[in-house]
Order: C-alpha cells, then sequence, then structure tokens
C-alpha cells in the first residue's frame, strides 16, 4: 500500500493536507505506522507551488526518507516546470535522489525523462492515466521492461463508472512488458478502484492526493486514516 499524501492538493483543501517538508514528514510517519509501505510525494516551494527544483526535492526527500524508513518517490509531472528540456534540466541538478519517480507516458518527454532518471539510478513509476494514449506509447517503449511498476492511474471520478473505465485502462495496457501494476483511482472513483484492485491481487495506494473522504464519505482526517481505511477495504476484497 503506497501513500501519497498530497498530490496537488492545496491549503485550501484543508489543514490535514500536508505541504512542507516537515509536514509531509510528519503525515507520511503516521501513515507507514498505520500500514504503508512507500510514499508518494508532491514536493512544494515555500508559497506552495509544485517544483521540481533540487532545492526543493532535495528536503522532501531527505525528510521523508529519515522519518519514514520506507521508499520514497516523487511525481514529475509536466505542471511542474515549464517544458520537456527544463524538466530534464531539473531532474539533472537532483543531488538528493529519491527511490524513484513516476513519469507520466502520455506527456511530452516521457520516455527522454525516464531514460535519465533510470541512468542516474531511480527507478521509474510508468504513469498511465485512463482516456490518454499513454498505454499505446507505453506498448511501444524500449524502457517498458526496465520500469519499477506500471502505474495505472485511473482518471475517471464518478463512483458509478469507475470501476469499468479501470477495466478498459487494465485492457489497454495488457501484459504491461511483464512488470508489475499498482491500480488506483481519484475523488470519487478511489474507493472504487482499490476495491477492484483488491479483487484483482493488484496493489495500490491512498492518501489525500487521491481523496479527501473515507469509505463512509466522512471528511478524511488525515493520511493514515485512509490508509487504515484502504487496507481493510484492500484486504476485504483480496479474502472474497
Amino acid at each position: 500500500m503506497q501513500v501519497c499524501p498530497n498530490g496537488s492538493r492545496a491549503a485550501a483543501d484543508g489543514a490535514q493536507v500536508p505541504l512542507t517538508p516537515d509536514e509531509l514528514a510528519r503525515s507520511a510517519a503516521e501513515a507507514v505506522a498505520a500500514g504503508a509501505t512507500e510514499v508518494h510525494a508532491h514536493p512544494r516551494t515555500p508559497c506552495g507551488r509544485e517544483s521540481l527544483s533540487a532545492r526543493v526535492v532535495g528536503p522532501v526527500v531527505e525528510a521523508l526518507r529519515e522519518r519514514t524508513g520506507v521508499p520514497v518517490g516523487v511525481t514529475t509531472g509536466a505542471w511542474a516546470e515549464s517544458g520537456p528540456a527544463a524538466r530534464l534540466e531539473r531532474v539533472r541538478s537532483w543531488s538528493v535522489l529519491p527511490d524513484f519517480a513516476s513519469v507520466n507516458w502520455h506527456e511530452p518527454g516521457a520516455e527522454e525523462l525516464a531514460g535519465l532518471l533510470l541512468s542516474r539510478g531511480v527507478g521509474v513509476e510508468a504513469g498511465i492515466w485512463s482516456g490518454t494514449d499513454g498505454a499505446a506509447r507505453f506498448a511501444l517503449s524500449p524502457l517498458g521492461p526496465r520500469v519499477l511498476r506500471v502505474l495505472a492511474e485511473v482518471m475517471d471520478p464518478d463512483p458509478a463508472t469507475a470501476e469499468t473505465s479501470a477495466h478498459t485502462l487494465l485492457a489497454e495496457l495488457g501484459p504491461a512488458h511483464g512488470r508489475p501494476v499498482l491500480l488506483h483511482g481519484e475523488d470519487g472513483g478511489a474507493w472504487p478502484v482499490l476495491r477492484l484492485a483488491g479483487r484483482l491481487g493488484l496493489a495500490t495506494r491512498i492518501g489525500l492526493e487521491d481523496t479527501l473522504f473515507l469509505p463512509n464519505g466522512e471528511r478524511a482526517a488525515s493520511n493514515a486514516q485512509l490508509v487504515s481505511a484502504g487496507l481493510a477495504e484492500h484486504g476485504a476484497q483480496r479474502d472474497q
């Protein structure tokens, strides 16, 4: 169970969303104590903007690694930088390396970015979003067999259709170069897709990046609370 503590959430989403290195480390440590086995974070500048700057990424990775003792990953989403060349330059400048980083395969420059990360010894999560050509691009990628895992990301937020969207995405992925698959949803689709992952025996993730609410509809008080609920839901499906 991976925990995704903040994502692109902002302070307006509630005080429980961790933004600073210290907040992220504290929240992630609580989530690990609740059963999370790794962390995927979105580093922020002091003003709250997502960034791939070494001065921003390094302190977050160090704080998470020190407090959690589990593998630490970060995003490389295109929204965090001005273009593919800038993203490559940022990653080249990292002096503190995460254990893994997610690369969204539908974004411009994904192949080059993934290659750079692999050359630096950073594991790559191949982010394949539903509703994009990411799966088709990944199927043709010579880097496919080398990625750490495939992050199958169901972008359908409708709880009534998210599971169907997940099945479609998994079918598009096919054998996925034989790599492990982590399946997750977001917002209204987060819990239906997590349950599907349990039934299919796939890894999953949960956290305030993916949803602000518990399975019963109550507002989540923390990432740890979401992880505890996620493990219960995932395990219940797996044991059926």
